[in-house]
């Protein structure tokens, strides 16, 4: 059952008597007019599209690792968390690329002078994207940048009509991204249209995250095509010494730099490629930095060959095409793990897999007429993490999750 559906039997459930029949019956339609050929008169019935763009190389590529959302000290709540401390240990654990997100309503949109300014900005091993953590009343989204660029821009026009605000986003040229979409605090209540991706894994705590999946399955399913992507959302540091301690110490032992940590598969080892690949989608998310990474493939013709990956958008065929669910790195070798493959926002298929370089493959058609996307669900024994030694509990049984293979979405939609 769909995370969507499970949410319409709730609401049945609770409306009771008289409507409930009507509501059946509302529900059996729509999904009988779902299931029909394309009205030929409808203007927006799907079409083919003749303009999809080559997939890219498969294997002209780097897997880079890192955390996207993260707080330093020019974040009035953060404690013990200067920038130094971020990089440095971002460095220890094999981080190859951070973005520090101070909000820019601490600084009134500053962020130019205050976290990129600092002395500490620095480093000479991990990538250091430029953004800011965009803090608002209608909810909280992220910037990421190989460059700098007028913050203030953005945080000027933030209670404007979200068409000003596009239109902020795509001078700028940056990437915004929104941040723990589900709620019931700081959730995102712009338009996604406005967006290149969304946080759909937030710090080490999993469960508050379920209802982010169902947002995004909403927006790939109308046709955007929106990366998923994690960020650990850290705000403190170990203190130095005892008497540094605050209330809030505690959190750097469970939620800190990559948890969760996003995958990139970038073109080279630079800020503007990691920032290509996330927009492009060539994106997934493990519980931390030492946790497997899932990949996600897929064979049009069946010649042994993988053609395309998550994030890619083709044509379909009209002929079975193979997928490949991998994990790469640090698996448990006497372990099993569990592939949920979920289909247009629906469950598609699970399966078990153990051994050391875990592999499952299936086999589907994709749709010639209409959209249609896969995802794929990690599930299993957690990896330790012993410089956040409490975040493997909190992350429980999610390994990873990949992006969505794409076939027939319009790259201009």
């Amino acid at each position: 059952m769909s995370y969507k559906n499970s949410l319409m039997n709730r609401v049945v459930g609770i409306v009771y008597g008289g409507l409930l029949i009507v509501i059946s019956i509302c529900s059996g339609t729509a999904a009988t007019a779902q299931s029909k050929e394309p009205n030929p008169k409808d203007p927006w019935a799907p079409v083919n599209i003749n303009n999809m763009p080559p997939v890219a190389s498969l294997t002209n590529g780097v897997w880079l690792k890192g955390d996207l959302h993260l707080h330093s000290r020019h974040s009035k709540e953060s404690s013990n968390n200067p920038v130094s401390k971020i990089i440095a240990f971002s460095k220890s654990v094999g981080i190859d690329y951070i973005c520090i997100t101070d909000h820019d309503n601490h600084v009134d949109g500053d962020v130019a002078n205050h976290t990129w300014a600092d002395p500490e900005f620095k480093s000479d091993s991990v990538l250091l994207l430029y953004g800011a953590e965009w803090t608002t009343n209608r909810g909280h989204g992220n910037v990421f940048s190989a460059r700098p660029y007028d913050h203030q821009r953005l945080y000027f026009v933030r209670d404007q009509r979200d068409i000003v605000i596009q239109s902020i986003v795509k001078e700028l040229g940056i990437h915004l991204s929104a941040n723990h979409p589900m709620g019931p605090k700081d959730h995102f209540g712009y338009s996604y249209d406005m967006v290149s991706s969304m946080e759909i894994w937030n710090s080490a705590v999993w469960q508050k995250n379920v209802n982010a999946l169902l947002i995004w399955d909403d927006m790939l399913s109308s046709g955007r095509k929106i990366t998923g992507r994690g960020g650990s959302d850290a705000h403190h540091g170990v203190p130095d010494s005892p008497d540094k301690a605050t209330a809030n110490s505690k959190q750097a032992t469970a939620n800190y730099v990559g948890t969760p940590t996003t995958w990139v598969f970038a073109t080279a080892r630079t800020q503007q490629a990691v920032v290509d690949a996330l927009t492009n989608g060539r994106v997934s998310v493990s519980a931390n930095p030492f946790a497997p990474r899932v990949e996600f493939y897929a064979d049009l013709d069946q010649d042994g060959k993988m053609d395309m990956m998550m994030g890619d958008n083709t044509k379909p065929t009209g002929k079975p095409a193979k997928f490949r669910v991998q994990l790469t790195g640090k698996t448990v070798a006497d372990s099993t793990y569990t592939v949920s493959v979920v289909k247009n926002g629906d469950p598609f298929n699970t399966f078990k897999t153990t051994g050391k370089n875990p592999v499952i493959e299936f086999t589907d058609t994709p749709a010639v007429q209409g959209r249609t996307y896969y995802r794929v669900v990690v599930e299993g024994p957690s990896t330790p993490y012993p410089q956040v030694p409490v975040s493997q509990t909190l992350s429980g049984n999610m390994v990873a999750l990949s992006n969505p293979i794409y076939f027939n979405f319009d790259p201009n939609f």
